[in-house]
Order: C-alpha cells, then sequence, then structure tokens
C-alpha cells in the first residue's frame, strides 16, 4: 500500500494578471469585477488562509488570494452575485478589519510603468566619461535612474516607455561620441539564440525570409561567425517560444535553436577590444622605435648619422622621416584620442583623453613650427616629434593592460550569470483546452498563462497557480517554517554590477574638477619658468641647445599635461569592487553592489531567521514515546500506517522512521524515490484518509480512528492531553524539536519528535563573528520555547521570538537606531522585509526569488560561514581600495610638481614629455594591478578566527 502520488498543474502568471480568470472570461466577463480590499489584524498564515476561506465560500466570487505581508486581498467576483459590502462582511465576520483600497483592473497588455534597460557603453576611459554618459541619460525625458559602470562598460537605465525608447537611450550615448548597443530589458522584446543548421547562403537566405515573414518581428541580425540570431519583437503580438517554434517550423527542422545569455556576447566584445588596443600598441610601438634610435642612438653612429642630416628639399632627411612617422602615429593611430577628447568638450566635460590629445598635439605642433621655423630663417630650433608619438605609444600600453586586467575582474561574474538555465514540462492543449500531450522547454521561454506539470520532487521552475491536482510542497524557504505546505487548485506556488560604493563618490569629485585644474597648472608653468626666464631669473645655460625660454617653458607645461592621471583615480574603486565582487562568487558569496561591500565591513549587529538558516529545514524523527501499554514496535506500526498515505515530508519522515525500526534497512533506495510494494507490505490497511492541512492527519485502522497531529488536532477531537504528556511535549520544544501528537480510539497513546536539526557550522560561525566583535541576534516567528533552545544550542544570547515578518523589520530598525549597522541573514519570503530593511541583507542562496531581490549579498552554497566570508572579504576590499587611493593621490601629489620642474634648480631633475607619459600609463597599470592582488585572497579559516589550537 504504497502513499499515493499526485503532479501539480500550475499556470504561470505575472505582475497583477490573474491566468486563472481565463475560464470566466468566456463566460459573464461582463460582470465580472475586481477588486483588492486592505485586511488589518492577520499575524500569521493561519490568519490569510481564514480570510481566504471566508472570501472563497460566498456565492459569486471567483477568486480571491490574501498577501499577508501586504496586508491585502485580492478578490475577483460575479458583481451581479455580490456587492463590495459583501466581501467586506464576510472579511469583518471573520474577525479583521476591512477597508475597499483604490485599484484599477488590469488589462491582459500589463503595462508597466517603466522599464529597467541595460547597455554596453564603449569608449569610456575614466570616471570623468562615466559621469558625461550619466549626465546625458539622466537628461533625457522619461529617465528616472541612470547607472554607468566603468569596470564593467555597462549602463542600466530606468526609463518611462512612453517618453523614451531603447533606442533613443543609445542614440543619446552616441550622440556624445560613445559606442553603445542595448542588452536586454524587463519587457521581453528581444531574444538572443544560437542557431545550429546554418551551413550555407541558402540557409541564411531561409532565416531569412521565415523571419521576414513572421508577425511581429520588428527587427533581426545574423552572425554567421558565432551562429547567433538576435531578434527584437512585439510581445503583444508575437511571444518568445512561439517565435522559436515557428522558426523550427518553418525550416522543417532543418533549423534548431537554443535560447543565449544576454551578456554571452559581452566577453566576446572585451576581448576584441583588447585585441584592437593590442594591435593599436604595437603599430605605435613599431613606428615609434625608429623616432627613439635616431634621437639616442644615431648621433654615435657618424655614418647613419650623416644621412640623417643630409639636406632633401627644405628640411634635413632625418626631419623628414621623423614627420611622417610621426604624422602616422599622431592622427592615426592617434585618432581615438582626438574623438574620445572632442565628444567630452561637446558634452562640456573633461577627461583622460583631452590631456592627452592636448599634450601630444603640443608636441607634434611645436615640433612642426620649429621645423618651418628653421627652414625660413635658418636658426634650428630642437625638434621633439619622438615626444608625442612615445607618450601615444606608453598609453596605449597602459590601456592594453588595463583592458586585460579589467577583464580578469570580470571573469568569475560572467561564469556565475552563464550557467545553463532549467527547463519546465509544459503541458499542450488543444482548442477545447483538454491536454494532449506534453513537452520540455527551457525554462527562459516560460511565458504568463503556460499551463506547466511539476512532478513531486522536481523544481517549481516559475512562480504561478496550481489549477489542478495537490501535493505538499516544501516552502521552508518561503514561509520561513520548517513545516510543508499543502498546493491545491488556486494554490499559489513560488519557483523562482551597477549601485556604487560610496567611497566612489570622492574619485567623481576629485574627477570632475582634476582636468581643468591640471591644464591651469600647465599654463601656469608654462608662464612661470617663460616670465623667470625673460627676467633673468635663472640663468641660459639651463636652456637646451639651440632652444629658448618658450620651448624649456613649453617641455615642463607639456610633462604635467600628461603626467597627470585621473584614470588612476577613477580605477582604485570600481576595480576592487569588481575583483572582490568575483573573488566573492568564487567562494560563494554573490555580491551585488559597491555600496554593500562597503557597508559591510562596518556591521556590528547580525540577525538570523532560525528555520533553514541557522536549521537544516529537514524534518527528522528523534523520539518516539509511547504513553499506553501498546508494544513500541505495534505504536510504530500503527502511526507509520497512518502517515503511509500521506505526502507531507514529516508524515515520510515518519515513515521511514519506523521502517528502519523494523528492519534497519538502508533508507537510501526511498530517499531516492524507488519505492516498492514490498517495503510497505508490513503496513496496516486503512479507510478514510484524510489530511487537515495545519493540523495532521486522520483516518481508520480495523475500524478503529486514530489522529496524528497537534495539539489543535487533539482539542478539536476532544481528546484530552494529561499533564504528564503535556510536561514531555514542553521538553521536546524545548529541545528545539516538533512534537507530534498521536491518539488512537480517542486515547492519547504517544508522542513523537521531530527535528529540523541546526546546520553543522552553526554555533561555530556565531562564535567566530563575536571574536570579529560583532554581535549576533537571532529572530524567529517560532514560540518561545523552541527558540530559546536553539538559540542557546548555537550560542545566541539576544533572542526575538514570536515576531511576525514585518516585525523582523521592526527589530531590524530598533538596532539602527544607535547609529549602529545592521545585517539580516534571512531566506524566505517573510525575511524579504527585514533583508531590505537591514543595511546589509543577506540572503541564503536556496531561498527564494523574493529574499534573493531582497537582499545585498546572496550565500550561494547555502553556508553560515559565507557570512564571516563575506564581511571579511569587504574589509580586504575596502583596505585595498585606501591602499588605491594613497597611490593614486600619492601618485600626482609627487609626479606634478616634478613634471613642473620643482627640483630642477636644485638638483636639475626634469621629466622629458615621454617620460611623464610613461609614468602615466604606469600609474594606471599600477592600481589596477594593486586590484588585482585582492584575487589571492583566501576566506579565514574558522580554526584560526577562534584561535583554536588543534593537537595532532
Amino acid at each position: 500500500m504504497a502513499p499515493a502520488t499526485r503532479d501539480l498543474q500550475l499556470t504561470v502568471v505575472t505582475g497583477e494578471e490573474d491566468r486563472l480568470l481565463g475560464a470566466y472570461d468566456d463566460g459573464d466577463s461582463d460582470n465580472l469585477r475586481r477588486i483588492q480590499v486592505g485586511v488589518s489584524g492577520m499575524t500569521c498564515a493561519a490568519c490569510s488562509n481564514s480570510v481566504e476561506s471566508a472570501l472563497r465560500s460566498l456565492d459569486g466570487v471567483v477568486s480571491a488570494s490574501v498577501a499577508l505581508l501586504q496586508n491585502k486581498a485580492d478578490i475577483s467576483f460575479n458583481s451581479s452575485l455580490l456587492k463590495d459590502e459583501d466581501i467586506i462582511n464576510a472579511i469583518e465576520d471573520a474577525g479583521f478589519e476591512a477597508e475597499i483600497l483604490p485599484y484599477q483592473t488590469s488589462t491582459r497588455s500589463n503595462p508597466r510603468r517603466t522599464l529597467i534597460g541595460q547597455f554596453t557603453i564603449g569608449g569610456m576611459t575614466c570616471v570623468a566619461c562615466v559621469n558625461s554618459v550619466e549626465g546625458i541619460l539622466r537628461n533625457l525625458p522619461g529617465v528616472k535612474r541612470a547607472v554607468v559602470a566603468l569596470a564593467t562598460s555597462l549602463g542600466e537605465v530606468e526609463y518611462d516607455p512612453s517618453f523614451t525608447s531603447k533606442e533613443d537611450i543609445v542614440c543619446a550615448i552616441e550622440d556624445a561620441g560613445f559606442v553603445a548597443s542595448f542588452v536586454q530589458s524587463n519587457e521581453q522584446d528581444k531574444l538572443l539564440l544560437g542557431i545550429s543548421g546554418v551551413a550555407s547562403e541558402t540557409d541564411v537566405q531561409l532565416l531569412n525570409d521565415i523571419l521576414c515573414n513572421l508577425k511581429g518581428v520588428r527587427q533581426f541580425s545574423i552572425d554567421q561567425t558565432t551562429q547567433d540570431l538576435e531578434i527584437h519583437f512585439d510581445p503583444e503580438v508575437l511571444g518568445s517560444r512561439i517565435l522559436v517554434d515557428a522558426i523550427e517550423s518553418d525550416s522543417s527542422g532543418k533549423l534548431k535553436l537554443f535560447v543565449k545569455n544576454p551578456y554571452a556576447r559581452m566577453a566576446s566584445k572585451d576581448l576584441e577590444e583588447s585585441l584592437n588596443v593590442f594591435r593599436l600598441f604595437t603599430a605605435s610601438f613599431i613606428l615609434s622605435v625608429p623616432l627613439l634610435f635616431m634621437r639616442v642612438v644615431c648621433p654615435r653612429i657618424p655614418l647613419l648619422y650623416s644621412l640623417l642630416l643630409r639636406r632633401c628639399g627644405p628640411f634635413q632627411m632625418g626631419d623628414w622621416l621623423k614627420l611622417v612617422l610621426v604624422s602616422v602615429v599622431q592622427f592615426i593611430i592617434g585618432k581615438r584620442f582626438y574623438v574620445a577628447a572632442g565628444r567630452a568638450l561637446r558634452n562640456g566635460s573633461t577627461n583622460m583623453d583631452v590631456l592627452i590629445a592636448l599634450g601630444t598635439s603640443a608636441s607634434y605642433f611645436y615640433s612642426i613650427y620649429a621645423l618651418l621655423y628653421g627652414a625660413i630663417t635658418g636658426f634650428w630650433s630642437p625638434r621633439y616629434f619622438e615626444t608625442s608619438a612615445m607618450l601615444i605609444t606608453f598609453v596605449l600600453l597602459g590601456k592594453y593592460l588595463e583592458s586585460l586586467a579589467k577583464g580578469k575582474t570580470s571573469d568569475a561574474i560572467r561564469k556565475l550569470v552563464e550557467l545553463a538555465p532549467a527547463t519546465a514540462t509544459l503541458l499542450i492543449e488543444d482548442t477545447g483546452g483538454k491536454v494532449v500531450g506534453e513537452r520540455e522547454i527551457d525554462a527562459l521561454l516560460i511565458e504568463p498563462g503556460d499551463l506547466l506539470k511539476v512532478l513531486p520532487g522536481t523544481k517549481v521552475p516559475a512562480d504561478g497557480s496550481v489549477v489542478w491536482g495537490s501535493s505538499y510542497v516544501n516552502e521552508g524557504m518561503v514561509t520561513g517554517e520548517s513545516a510543508p505546505v499543502l498546493k491545491e487548485i488556486n494554490s499559489p506556488v513560488i519557483g523562482a554590477q551597477m549601485s556604487k560604493a560610496p567611497i566612489q563618490k570622492f574619485a567623481d569629485f576629485i574627477a570632475s574638477i582634476f582636468v581643468p585644474s591640471v591644464i591651469t597648472l600647465a599654463f601656469l608653468t608654462l608662464l612661470g619658468w617663460y616670465v623667470a626666464g625673460v627676467l633673468g631669473a635663472y640663468p641660459k645655460e639651463w636652456l637646451p641647445e639651440n632652444g629658448n625660454y618658450f620651448l624649456f617653458s613649453l617641455m615642463f607645461a607639456i610633462s604635467v599635461v600628461v603626467i597627470a592621471c585621473p584614470c588612476a583615480l577613477g580605477l582604485a574603486t570600481p576595480t576592487a569592487i569588481m575583483v572582490a565582487t568575483g573573488v566573492g562568487a568564487k567562494n560563494g558569496v554573490l555580491i551585488k553592489g559597491g555600496d554593500a561591500l562597503e557597508r559591510a565591513q562596518k556591521i556590528k549587529y547580525v540577525i538570523f531567521d532560525k528555520t533553514g538558516t541557522l536549521t537544516q529545514g529537514k524534518a527528522t524523527v528523534t523520539t518516539a514515546k509511547v504513553f499506553s501499554g501498546m508494544d513500541r514496535g505495534d505504536f510504530l506500526t500503527l502511526v507509520a500506517s497512518a502517515e503511509s498515505s500521506s505526502e507531507h515530508p514529516l508524515g515520510k519522515a515518519i515513515l521511514e522512521y519506523a521502517r528502519h525500526f523494523h528492519f534497519f534497512e538502508d533508507l537510501s533506495d526511498t530517499k531516492n524515490g524507488h519505492n516498492n510494494n514490498k517495503s510497505f507490505e508490513w503496513l496496516l490497511e486503512l479507510t478514510d484518509f484524510c489530511a487537515l492541512p495545519g493540523h495532521g492527519v486522520q483516518c481508520f485502522i480495523d475500524g478503529k480512528k486514530i489522529l496524528v497531529g497537534n495539539r489543535k488536532l487533539m482539542a478539536e477531537n476532544g481528546i484530552t492531553v494529561e499533564e504528564h504528556v503535556e510536561k514531555f511535549v514542553v521538553d521536546v520544544e524545548e529541545n528545539a524539536e516538533t512534537g507530534i501528537l498521536v491518539a488512537y480510539d480517542d486515547d492519547l497513546i504517544g508522542v513523537m519528535g521531530i527535528a529540523d536539526p541546526l546546520k553543522r557550522e552553526a554555533a561555530v560561525v556565531i562564535e567566530g563573528l563575536k571574536k570579529m566583535g560583532i554581535i549576533p541576534v537571532m529572530v524567529t516567528g517560532d514560540n518561545w520555547r523552541t527558540a530559546q533552545a536553539v538559540a542557546k544550542e548555537v550560542g545566541i544570547t539576544d533572542v526575538k521570538a514570536e515576531v511576525t515578518p514585518a516585525g523582523k523589520a521592526d527589530v531590524v530598525r530598533s538596532l539602527q537606531k544607535g547609529g549602529s549597522l545592521v545585517a539580516m541573514v534571512g531566506d524566505g519570503i517573510n525575511d524579504s522585509p527585514a533583508l531590505a530593511a537591514a543595511d546589509v541583507g543577506m540572503a541564503i542562496g536556496a531561498g527564494t526569488d523574493i529574499a534573493i531581490e531582497a537582499a545585498d549579498y546572496v550565500l550561494m552554497r547555502s553556508s553560515l560561514e559565507d557570512v564571516i566570508t563575506a564581511i571579511d572579504l569587504s574589509r580586504k576590499t575596502l583596505q585595498r581600495i585606501r591602499v588605491n587611493y594613497v597611490f593614486a593621490m600619492a601618485y600626482n601629489i609627487v609626479a606634478i610638481p616634478v613634471a613642473a620642474g620643482l627640483l630642477f634648480p636644485s638638483l636639475k631633475v626634469k621629466l622629458p614629455p615621454w617620460v611623464a607619459g610613461a609614468c602615466m600609463a604606469l600609474s594606471s597599470v599600477s592600481v589596477v594591478c594593486s586590484s588585482l592582488l585582492l584575487r589571492r585572497y583566501r576566506k579565514p579559516r574558522l580554526t584560526t578566527l577562534l584561535e583554536i589550537t588543534v593537537e595532532d
């Protein structure tokens, strides 16, 4: 007599759209009314269930759902049978207060107020570029928020599509002189597909014809090299799965498509950019070496030097050669700097490219002037053609090394987002709504209104509502409690680097004033040295051979321009954060933003949820006590027989415990779902089995009623719980276990204790946090006895029990009042208010999408040790950022005065412009390399943290 297993079938819903109304719409849709009602007085899931039951009992109610956290009910009903007042009265009769909320009926199109789109932005070189792009985006009509990340070359824009389209955003970025492309948005109107079956131009033409004839396709592009197909479509006309099915069908199966992550192209684009910079550097280096050779080596080789001095027209051979080589470097290879500088100035901002263009142009055009002046007057001043060429060469070298380093910082993140998606079983219906088949689809192709089949033991692939079948779903990660929840028809089921660190604002401010300040300093340097020379403040012997005061002063000014480096300041924070994010992902900690990373290092309190966070969320029988004369084996047989038809995990735990007691069997086959009839032959026959959600089960064995459940079930059936039994149950609860009472033939015959074991690392992690100077707190909705027992076992002294979800957020706010930073570690929907209220929210990776969305950190491995890793990594990262700022600031503070000639009068030390350019390039590389040292991070060993000496 094996327990029956029934499948769940669910309909996917999104937003406010209720697809369960579809069947009703074909009938009395004109009388259908939908309202939202505020409900006050609900404190737990039982309250929300009472409200739902009261509403669904009304004749004319089509659907009713109650959201406990929002204190709100959503009701659809036939207005010809019910009035709004009837709904209010039903809720108030159930013991709660109610009022109708302002509500607008949703339409099938379900329009969004705002969209969030992500865009790749190429051509940004420093923080000034980021500030410029952000300013442009924020000035667009309808844009609510715009954040641009230099390290990932990504921009995230929240905008109102009725005012601004994604095409407008791309155009605005490109009009500013940058390269932009749309990645994705929550509108789901873009699909990136991989293609197999395209082997010739004929296949490409076939695909082109299919797409051109598909209604709803706006535009598409086919990349034959990567076998990628990018399609933009109208989601109101065409669904993503219909689109894929249509292409495969119209090609007679020749073309096969699969969904690709939209970020898959970003790695190749970054690699392409790195290769492009490397090609430019190589070309510049090849052309610059002869220039350096002619200036340094040739004067020591008489034969070569005489050839370079030979006249050819108005100029010497060496000058002609230098002019040609440098012009190629200056205007062909160095074109990118002029373009970037031009767009910055056009937008009223300045950046590193302005300094590079200004410094190289000053050197180049002065050399041209000196060359022409010498040809006309016969007085030849020194020319510095090689200066501009070497400047560009060293800058490109720095850019290439920087791109390589930045690419390495984000590798771990990209690997994380490109993980293969899950699949779902889609039920296929005919025109009459009858299920005629099923197919497995990519979870990324699930659409609102889909009917999905969920087998026992499999994951729910999307948020939705059950339309057929019933089963227990373990929602410990949702409800916050270990007791699984029965899911029947109309039940809801749950499947389911852009922020800046505050310290970065300092760099943004410095960058905004840095370039104008440097240009001003360069002009003052030029003016100061020139005026001082004219007034005779320094001897003429300081001047270069055949030089003059202006040339002497100009070289100092150019050195000031090119040695100043705002890039180092701009890269100090984002590169460290990107490396830390990658390192965190590698260690199982997903960090959502730089602001959270910075806050985590100052945490004083860490609040833990109990179920599923401190505990494993797995039910196991720990004790069985018989209070009658019945044999222990007979007692277990009786209880196991009653639970044999239950799909409840607690019932399965009892069944496994009893079978192991009788046969000492290895339970691995059962856990893997390979139950066989023989293993249940020892169970007793039962009749009239009934599962009572929230209470237990009841059935009849040998004509006698058996009850297995909690105190409420016993009380409702008039079963007396004697004092010594109650004392035993209390002892069980004080040991952090759940007491299950068993009654047979109207007599209580025994009690079973079922525990949710603590995670092995819980106590050690709590002690480790204390060693780090952090105060642990436990907050739970469980009773005080269980909560205190768990807290005592793990070493937590500050306990808050019987707390509602909203109350958890209040606990967070109470701890924040003294200015302390508070972290919340949770996993379920009931933790999301506290996760959002906390300064740093940490979601267990096995939790729900809602909890993960509300959190700043996601602990992917669901290990509490990662709480310590997250805090420790935050502290190490902020230390590295401070070191980076010391590098960047100290470099500019020391380098600029030296470049301006401050040491020349006393030590005769001056930096030629090309040396200054090399220093500038290396300063950026040094900051990036400093950030890359974080890749050597190793998570703290708890034995070291606790100062435990392990003896052999």
